[in-house]
Formats: C-alpha cells, sequence, structure tokens
C-alpha cells in the first residue's frame, strides 16, 4: 500500500485527450438512446426529434461551464473538487455522496440490462442461476480490470467505443433518406409543462458527462485536454441523438409503442439481421458505460478519502498497478450487490434531479473558482463571461421544478445520511491534508 501523505502523487498520469474523449463517449452513451427514442415518441410524437435538440443544447451550456472549471484543476475529484473548493469540505462530500450514489444505482440496473440484452443471443442467461451468476462474472471481470490499471482500462474502451458507435452510424447512413423534414419542421411545439417533462426525460441519455472530470488526476494534461475533450464529445453525441431519433421517427410509425425502439428499427432497415445487429450494439454500449463507471466512479471515494471526508482506507493507492484499488473493489462490491438483489430500482429514479442539483452546485462555484483557483497556465475561457453558466443555471432550475415529489423525498433522505457520515467520519478522522 502506498504510504504517500498525499496519495494523489501515486496515481499514474497515463490519460490523454484522446482517451477523456472516448471516456465521456462511453460515460454518456449507454442504455438511454436504446429506450428513449419510443418513451419521446409517445410523449411529443414528431415534436420528439427536437426534444434531442433541445436536451442537448441545456446539456452543452452546463459542459461549458464544466469545462471552464475543468481548466483551473489537475486532480481527481470532478464536481465534488469543485464544490470543495467554492463552499466548503461539507459542501462537496455532499456532491461526491450524492452523485456516488446515483452512479451506484444506475450501474446495477444496467448490467442487469445488459444481461437481459445478451439473453437475446441465449436465452438462459434471463432466467437463474446464470442471470446472477453472469452479473457476478460481468461485474467481477469488469472490476479486475480496472484494478491492474488505467491503460488497460482506457484501451479496453476504445473497443467498447467502436462496438457501440457502428450499428448506431449504420442505423442513421442507411435511414437517412427516409427522414420526412417537412414533418419535422411543421411538428407542433407541446405545452410548456409538458414541454420541461419531454426535456427531462431526454436528458438521461445525455448525462455521465461529469463522471469524465473526476479521472482528471490521471490525466496528461488535464487542465488543457478535458475542456476539449468534454466539448468536442457531447457535439458528436448530440448530433448522433437527434439522427437516431430522427430516422426512427420515420421509419417506423409505431415508435411509441415499441419495447425495443432500435432493434425494431434496425429490423425494418436491414431485415432479419437488424435485430441481432442493434442488440449487440445495445450490448456493448452497455457494457462500455459501465466500464466507464467503474473508472471514474471509484475516483469520487477515493477523493473524498484523500480530503478526510470518507475514512483514508478509501485513498489507498496500489503499488504496482497505480489505482484506488480500494475504492474500486468497494465500488464494484456495492454494485454487485445491487444488481443482484434489485433494490437498485427505487433509488434509479432520483439520478437525473441529483446530477441537476450537482451541476447546478458546479455552476455556482465558478465565480469564486475563477477567483481564487491557480490558473495554472491558460484557462478555458468562455464568451460573455459567466453568461453561459447563467443560463444553463437557470435551466437546470427551471428543469427540477418537474421533478416528482418522491424523487425530491428520496434525495433528502441520503443527504441526511450523507450528513451524518460526513460528521461521524470528520469527528474520527484526522484533519484532511493539505492540497497539491
Amino acid at each position: 500500500m502506498t504510504t504517500d501523505k498525499n496519495p494523489e502523487s501515486a496515481l499514474e498520469r497515463a490519460i490523454g485527450s484522446f482517451g477523456f474523449g472516448i471516456i465521456n463517449i462511453n460515460s454518456v452513451i449507454g442504455a438511454g438512446i436504446f429506450g428513449l427514442p419510443a418513451a419521446a415518441a409517445a410523449m411529443s410524437g414528431a415534436f420528439s426529434p427536437w426534444l434531442f435538440v433541445l436536451a442537448g443544447l441545456l446539456v452543452l451550456t452546463v459542459v461549458l461551464s464544466f469545462a471552464q472549471a475543468a481548466s483551473y484543476f489537475n486532480k481527481t475529484g470532478g464536481a465534488l473538487t469543485y464544490a470543495s473548493h467554492a463552499f466548503g469540505p461539507f459542501v462537496g462530500f455532499q456532491t461526491g455522496w450524492l452523485a456516488y450514489l446515483s452512479r451506484v444505482a444506475a450501474m446495477g440496473a444496467n448490467t442487469n440490462l445488459l444481461v437481459t440484452y445478451a439473453s437475446w443471443f441465449w436465452a438462459p442467461l434471463d432466467s437463474e442461476p446464470w442471470h446472477s451468476l453472469t452479473l457476478t462474472a460481468l461485474i467481477g471481470s469488469l472490476t479486475w480490470l480496472n484494478v491492474v490499471g488505467v491503460r488497460n482500462s482506457v484501451g479496453l474502451l476504445y473497443v467498447f467505443t467502436v462496438m457501440k458507435l457502428l450499428p448506431l452510424s449504420l442505423l442513421i447512413l442507411v435511414g437517412l433518406g427516409k427522414i420526412d423534414l417537412g414533418a419535422l419542421i411543421g411538428a407542433e411545439l407541446p405545452a410548456i409543462g409538458e414541454l420541461g417533462e419531454g426535456i427531462l426525460l431526454v436528458l438521461y441519455a445525455y448525462v455521465g458527462f461529469e463522471g469524465t472530470v473526476v479521472t482528471a488526476g490521471e490525466g496528461k494534461n488535464p487542465r488543457r485536454d478535458l475542456p476539449r475533450a468534454l466539448i468536442n464529445t457531447i457535439l458528436i453525441i448530440g448530433v448522433m441523438y437527434v439522427l437516431v431519433q430522427m430516422v426512427s421517427y420515420a421509419v417506423m410509425p409505431g415508435l411509441a409503442g415499441s419495447s425495443k425502439a432500435l432493434a425494431d428499427v434496425a429490423g425494418i432497415l436491414f431485415g432479419p439481421w437488424g435485430a441481432a445487429m442493434l442488440t449487440l450494439g445495445a450490448v456493448f454500449s452497455i457494457g462500455g458505460n459501465l466500464h466507464s463507471s467503474l473508472l471514474s466512479a471509484p475516483r469520487m471515494t477515493f477523493a473524498l478519502g484523500r480530503d478526510g471526508s470518507l475514512p483514508a482506507w478509501f485513498a489507498k493507492v496500489h503499488p504496482t498497478h497505480h489505482t484506488p484499488h480500494v475504492s474500486i473493489w468497494f465500488y464494484g462490491a456495492l454494485c454487485l450487490i445491487m444488481a443482484l438483489t434489485g433494490s437498485f430500482v427505487w433509488l434509479a429514479v432520483i439520478s437525473t434531479l441529483v446530477r441537476l442539483l450537482t451541476y447546478m452546485v458546479c455552476i455556482a462555484a465558478l465565480p469564486r473558482i475563477k477567483k481564487t483557483a491557480d490558473p495554472g497556465g491558460e484557462p478555458f475561457h468562455l464568451p460573455g463571461g459567466l453568461a453561459i453558466p447563467g443560463v444553463a443555471l437557470l435551466l437546470c432550475l427551471w428543469l427540477i421544478t418537474h421533478a416528482a415529489p418522491n424523487s425530491w423525498l428520496m434525495t433528502g433522505l441520503f443527504f441526511l445520511a450523507g450528513s451524518v457520515l460526513y460528521f461521524l467520519t470528520r469527528w474520527k478522522q484526522p484533519p484532511s491534508m493539505p492540497e497539491s
């Protein structure tokens, strides 16, 4: 185990701009795009592609804000680091705590979904004991791969990226000629309340980029590379999402009633092998998302352990592999428990709300970060000063008003639980380590 007073220095800085981009693509593109086309069509009909446009523009304002914050830091933590710097360790802890729980729930849910998709190829995977055995093998192997080195983790993400983008790209290319631009341009705008609910729904397909900035401590030059990677990849993802929705709505009139929308669309476009192609694409898409989650989320507990907000053993770094192995194994075990028991479902519903609250905290931290953080060379500057972050903050505030009361209740309960954990740890822990 590392004995360095600053465990951050024991991490291997192996991720470049392209690596950050790959992590971001896999953090964002997961199960959402395979399930949301039907739900968006059911809610807004011909206007549904524009929901993806509006949600993409909203996310872009938030991503630009995160890009600016990321250009001031080269340490692990992401959102919790930004919040801690501006508002102190308690707000930073709560930001990281709630985001971490949200990712655990999503990891458990998506792992089950991946095995369910894979059962299309081998039916026993959808029944016991094969379902549980596959969950255990999948989470165990991905956890081990992340422990043995960040280079291996990013390398595997390259494979996942190709395998998830290829079927989606083929779907778009073959289906482009089916798009009816007249129907899209003339689509009726939903009522304001329905529009907000629709954007909140579609936003789920775009979230996850905040996990990428957590890995800054293992970047070669994160202040330079992270902003570039965040912005470029979210633009690519947004264009892809909009085109997928346009093609899906044009090709399949009954899209709103489909339980496996993109597989059905591919079946229409490509014939019998289309469903198999998209199902395999879904497996790799979700697999990349899971692997990306295992790469980024454990760095949250590592950062909290480093800062003294969680027990110090969370911040231990493997002496050979230079990875936060305790945090990685803990995250993998917790995700496996959630996946096997199914208790993650009720937690998953707060995912988008928690992320929006996290975004708001980080955006609100920007003025203080710009004044007090070490610029460290060339920080990323936004045109208009704080105008874009201000728009992002207002849009997030508008969207959280559409969250269900039970989502707020669960978020509040976890906030209280986190508060108890924080003060107990602070009471027992020695003073936090100084920033590097």
